[in-house]
């Protein structure tokens, strides 16, 4: 009898987490998931891919080296995969040191207790595409210097090369996937995607609102979460550690992506959009494109789903 894998997911109860948990219990893994309260939480996206009992759900907070050490010589986890930390660029301006503690500093400790332990687990560390900031429309791939513009961006990069000093240093297997936007209808709607979605679906149903949003001349590759979940576990398949660009490697403005969401309730977007000055962030990267060439070639990974599949399933 072949005893199952056992992951631990650290931010299970968001959209990744989520999607991810599910892949992997369909794979046959003993799943363990991490909230900074487990008797508190009510895990609500567990429930809505149909998984929450079948989730073993754990208290772990990540800037606590204690907390995190506890865990991992609880579960002894086969694989680690970190998706935790603040996940707003927006709010990231509002709440820059509880984002950096959130990810570099929960980063590191990861790291050092899998130092310190001895533990054999491959580790997963959940990228952003956010850390390249302008590349003047080149696509992005492994070998680009990193330009972040947003408190959150430098988080990422900071948990980015503390990843690759552990495992250059320590000889750990230890990865980073560099994601570009990836959307769901778990998404929060703190999420532009998510706003736009259920606004324009509000708008049909005959509500006379207007959709405030800010600059929508920027351009993003935006792809379907539940695919991008495939690729974080193909990552950590690997004989070797590598980091990997996840992207679909197609770009539109939110311009596009407004309009894709409107006409699919038979609406022109310009009647009902207006620009709120107030949405604007301090700095913001114009173009984000990605090439994922080595995730097709190493992962045999390729997106499927593009912008305006994204759009529809979002709004199903």
């Amino acid at each position: 009898m072949v005893t199952a894998k056992k992951a631990l997911i650290c931010g299970v109860s968001g959209q990744d987490g989520a999607y991810l948990a599910k892949l992997l219990v369909e794979k046959g893994y003993h799943v363990f998931g991490t909230a900074r309260d487990a008797q508190m939480s009510t895990f609500p996206n567990l429930d809505t891919v149909g998984i929450k009992g079948k989730v073993t759900c754990l208290s772990m907070t990540l800037t606590d080296f204690r907390s995190v050490i506890q865990t991992l010589v609880r579960v002894q986890p086969d694989e680690i995969y970190n998706l935790a930390g603040q996940s707003s660029v927006g709010l990231s301006f509002d709440q820059p040191v509880e984002t950096l503690e959130s990810i570099s500093v929960g980063v590191l400790n990861l790291l050092e207790a899998l130092r310190f332990t001895g533990i054999k687990a491959r580790l997963y560390n959940a990228g952003s595409s956010e850390c390249f900031g302008n590349t003047g429309g080149v696509p992005a791939d492994e070998e680009t210097p990193f330009r972040p513009r947003s408190p959150y961006a430098v988080a990422k990069a900071t948990a980015f090369w503390e990843v690759a000093n552990y495992r250059e240093a320590y000889n750990l297997h230890v990865c980073t996937g560099i994601l570009f936007n990836h959307e769901s209808p778990l998404r929060p709607e703190r999420f532009v995607t998510r706003k736009i979605i259920l606004a324009a679906g509000r708008i049909a149903s005959g509500s006379k609102e207007k959709l405030s949003l800010g600059n929508i001349s920027i351009a993003r590759d935006w792809g379907w979460a539940p695919e991008y979940v495939e690729a974080m576990w193909l990552i950590l398949q690997q004989d070797d550690p590598e980091d990997y660009v996840v992207a679909t490697g197609e770009t539109h403005t939110l311009e596009e992506f407004v309009a894709e969401a409107f006409s699919c309730v038979g609406l022109d977007w310009r009647d009902h959009v207006v620009t709120d000055p107030t949405l604007l962030r301090p700095s913001e990267i114009m173009v984000s494109r990605a090439n994922p060439a080595k995730a097709t070639e190493w992962l045999g990974w390729q997106a499927r789903y593009k912008m305006r599949d994204v759009v529809r399933m979002m709004g199903r």
